[in-house]
C-alpha cells in the first residue's frame, strides 16, 4: 500500500514516514498538476498540512494558519478528484469542541472561538473530497522529541514546573506510537467519517503537572499564572488554557486497544529514553 503526506517534516509526519515506508510527500507548494502526479499508485492520502498552532495570533497570522489548512487541502482534494486515490485521511484537532463539556464523535456542539471555527472550516473543505474521507480530530499528541510533551518538560527538568491556573482543566492526550497504530488501523479498516485521536482516559492539568513532577523527581512548584500566559500568547492561550474532555467512542466500538490508555505509563515510556533528535 502506498501513501501520499502532507506535514510530512513535522512531528508526527516524521513518525508516520518512519511506519509507512512506500510513501511519497506533498509539499505546501506543489500545484495540483504536480501533486497529481505525485498521486499515481497511492493508495491513501493523509493529510497534516498546517502552520504551527501555538504562536501568538496576530492577524496577519491568522490567516496563515488558514490558508496553511483551507487553501492546502482545498488543493489536495482537487488533485485526489482526478486520482485512484481510495481513501481521505485529513486531521484536524479537538479544538472544534467546546470546554468544560464531555465530548465523543457524536457531539455536534461546537466552540464559539477561533480555534473551533478554523478546525470547522477545515473540515468541511475535507468533506469535499467524493472519496471515502476520515477526520482525524488530534489530541494533545505526547512524545519526546516533538509536540507539546517536548515543550512541558523543560521547566520540569529545572524543577520549576508547576499546573496552570488552578490546574482544573482538562487535557485529552495520546501517545505519539498509539496515533501511528489509529492510522494504521483505520486504513486498515477503511474507518471513514469522524475519529476522535485521544487515549480514553484525559487527565486534569494538575494530574499531568503532578507526574511530571514525580518522574523528574522535583517539588511540585508554585502553578503558572493563567495572564502570564495571555500576555505572551494572546488569543493563543487558550490552546494551552482549554479544557477539552473528548473520549474516543469510535475507536473503541470498533475495537482499538490503546497500547497507553493511561498517562502514567505513556510518560514512563516517553521519558525513560533519550529523546531521538
Amino acid at each position: 500500500m502506498k501513501i501520499a503526506i502532507t506535514g510530512a517534516s513535522g512531528f508526527i509526519g516524521t513518525h508516520l514516514r518512519e511506519k509507512f515506508k512506500d510513501h511519497v510527500v506533498i509539499q505546501r507548494d506543489d500545484s495540483i498538476s504536480s501533486i497529481v502526479e505525485k498521486l499515481s499508485g497511492v493508495d491513501v492520502v493523509i493529510n497534516l498540512a498546517g502552520a504551527p498552532i501555538i504562536r501568538r495570533w496576530t492577524p496577519s497570522y491568522m490567516q496563515v494558519l488558514r490558508t496553511s489548512r483551507i487553501e492546502t487541502t482545498r488543493k489536495l482534494v482537487a488533485a485526489i478528484e482526478k486520482s485512484g486515490v481510495r481513501q481521505f485521511i485529513s486531521a484536524s484537532a479537538i479544538g472544534i469542541y467546546p470546554d468544560d463539556m464531555e465530548c465523543d464523535e457524536s457531539c455536534e456542539t461546537v466552540g464559539r472561538d477561533f480555534l473551533a471555527s478554523l478546525c470547522l472550516e477545515w473540515e468541511r473543505e475535507a468533506l469535499v473530497c467524493s472519496r471515502p474521507v476520515t477526520v482525524m480530530r488530534l489530541g494533545v499528541i505526547l512524545g519526546r522529541d516533538g509536540g507539546a510533551l517536548a515543550k512541558m518538560i523543560k521547566p520540569f527538568r529545572l524543577c520549576l514546573g508547576g499546573p496552570i491556573g488552578d490546574g482544573s482543566m482538562v487535557t485529552s492526550w495520546l501517545h505519539i506510537s498509539d496515533l501511528v497504530r489509529i492510522y494504521e488501523f483505520v486504513i486498515e479498516r477503511r474507518i471513514s467519517g469522524t475519529i476522535n485521536a485521544v487515549a480514553p482516559n484525559p487527565v486534569t492539568n494538575y494530574e499531568l503537572s503532578r507526574e511530571l513532577s514525580r518522574i523528574f523527581r522535583c517539588p511540585f512548584m508554585l502553578p503558572v499564572p493563567v495572564l502570564v500566559l495571555k500576555i505572551l500568547y494572546g488569543k493563543a492561550s487558550v490552546v494551552l488554557t482549554g479544557s477539552k474532555c473528548v473520549y474516543p467512542r469510535r475507536l473503541l466500538e470498533h475495537g482499538f486497544v490503546f497500547k497507553f490508555p493511561r498517562l502514567p505509563e505513556a510518560l514512563l515510556d516517553l521519558l525513560k529514553a533519550p529523546p531521538r533528535h
